[in-house]
């Protein structure tokens, strides 16, 4: 029998005991691993550990595959109709609802994120993404194509059956809700690794999918690390699909993988090296704000973090001058704190990681002009970091850093910020500043990025598809669009007077 984690917490922002089982969760019961081992959960405020989950490996997720493949069979997919399905997601979204408060202290514990930002943005995003989906799950249809008057011709739009999907740990109840929400409405059944980093809010997530009413086996939540259960879950027979959230890098073994068992269909939102584009026409208090919002937010911490800012060189100084001076006023501490903004990078390798391209971008040449030192000696805080003098052949520009680092580099013209901006393998999204509306719309057609945002970024709404160009992934979340990663379409002839 799994043990059970219980934290009270006592903080400015959040006051409140929350209690979760450490365990598997598969075919509706919290379980053991097979194995035995476990996954030590830290704190990046402190470095110590939180508590140790149960770590999955890829005998447990061939029982959850099983799971999942009987339940499809048997309890949901074509067996349980859309306007049911949709009842049964709205309730977990109402559940969500009811324990946000828990989810956010979790994320902020385990995550280090701002407690304020969980709760008002990814917790609450994760609850609309859920109720969006849910109002999807009756409306899945085909189309009725005509071709002569002796044939009935249609397609179906069917589920792939078990779909496996491994999450990041960046935003995690959010990304959680991303990859279930439209599974779960085209009528799949799901195995899905949430990031050893941050599975408490996962786990606590898993205590409500029976309350909500999904048969056992519709959803199955196995903790464990990459190598072993992501990778169980790319190669698996039974899993027909995966999606991933993570790095480029993670994203070619899962393809590779998925290649060379079933050939499943893969779904990968990956890394980015975003352009922000500011052109002296802009509205330079307003460029600022969001050039501090695209960077910074979630510590850095983000894939489509606008970490390349190309400033026109006659506001490049002023420019400059009021982006530092809003960076170093940035607040960075305690996850629950009222006022953070910044919380810790989420672990001790990510700290390592960002500090060694820090390191990098000064050997390289680079200035610091802001930053760049650890805050403190416990904990994996840093400072927020402004590098100028960058050259586009630096580590620092070319690569994601996913970390609180800015490179802000000065341009002349249009043509040449276009050629600059697509020298990158990447193509997530992309931002343009200016009040004239005939460039900012050129300049948006130009750029190879999945998203563009002109006169803001990092804004995301569901009924608007995200991914990236390039090396940034495959297919696309949210909206309408996320649904095609989910089904097979079908085409059926009928024959009702076709004579041989």
């Amino acid at each position: 029998m799994p043990s059970t984690f219980t934290k009270t917490f006592d903080t400015p922002a959040y006051k409140g005991t929350v209690t979760i089982p450490l365990g598997l969760y598969i075919n509706g019961e919290f379980v053991d691993p097979i194995e035995g081992g476990t996954i030590d959960v830290v704190n990046p405020a402190t470095g110590k550990v939180i508590t140790s989950i149960a770590a999955g490996t890829k005998a447990d997720i061939d029982i959850a595959a099983k799971a999942a493949k009987k339940a499809y069979k048997t309890s949901w997919g074509l067996k349980v109709p859309g306007v049911q399905r949709g009842k049964l997601m709205s309730k977990l979204a109402v559940l969500m609802e009811e324990h946000i408060a828990e989810f956010a202290a979790l994320d902020a514990l385990a995550n280090g994120k701002a407690y304020n930002t969980a709760y008002g943005q990814d917790n609450k995003g994760a609850i609309a993404v859920m109720e969006y989906y849910a109002g999807w799950a009756d409306k899945i249809s085909g189309k009725t194509i005509e071709t002569n008057e002796k044939k009935l011709a249609y397609t179906r739009h069917e589920p792939i059956g078990v779909v496996g999907q491994i999450i990041p740990w960046n935003v995690p109840m959010f990304s959680l809700s991303l990859k279930i929400a439209p599974a779960l409405a085209t009528g799949n059944t799901i195995v899905l690794k949430p990031s050893e980093l941050t599975p408490l809010s996962a786990l606590l997530f898993c205590t409500l999918i029976k309350e909500a009413g999904f048969p056992p086996g519709v959803i199955n939540i196995v903790n464990g690390y990459g190598p072993t259960a992501g990778q169980a879950i790319s190669e698996h027979p039974l899993i027909e699909k995966v999606a991933f959230t993570g790095s480029t890098l993670t994203g070619r073994k899962i393809m590779e993988a998925a290649a060379k068992s079933n050939l499943k269909p893969v779904t990968l939102e990956l890394g980015g090296k975003s352009p922000n584009i500011i052109f002296d026409d802009a509205d330079l208090e307003q460029a600022v704000k969001w050039a501090i919002h695209g960077i910074y937010v979630n510590h850095g911490q983000n894939c489509s973090a606008g970490s390349r800012i190309f400033v026109q060189e006659a506001i490049y100084d002023k420019f400059l001058d009021q982006f530092t001076e809003q960076a170093r006023a940035i607040k960075v501490g305690d996850p629950f704190s009222p006022d953070t903004y910044q919380g810790p990078q989420v672990s001790k390798t990510q700290f390592e990681r960002i500090m060694g391209y820090i390191t990098s971008g000064k050997n390289d040449g680079a200035t610091v002009h802001l930053g760049g030192k650890q805050i403190g000696q416990e904990g994996y805080f840093i400072e927020p970091t402004i590098f100028t003098e960058c050259q586009p052949d630096m580590k620092i520009v070319r690569e994601e850093i996913f970390g609180p680092v800015a490179c802000v580099m000065k341009f002349k013209t249009e043509d040449e910020v276009v050629e600059q901006a697509n020298d990158t393998s990447y193509g997530l999204a992309a931002s343009v500043f200016t009040k004239d509306i005939d460039k900012a719309i050129r300049v948006t057609h130009a750029l190879e990025a999945g998203t563009a945002w002109i006169n803001c970024n990092n804004q995301a709404e569901i009924s608007m598809p995200f991914g990236g160009f390039k090396q940034s992934g495959i297919g696309r979340e949210l909206s309408e669009y996320a649904l095609e990663n989910y089904t097979n379409v079908k085409a059926v002839h009928v024959n009702i007077g076709i004579r041989l």
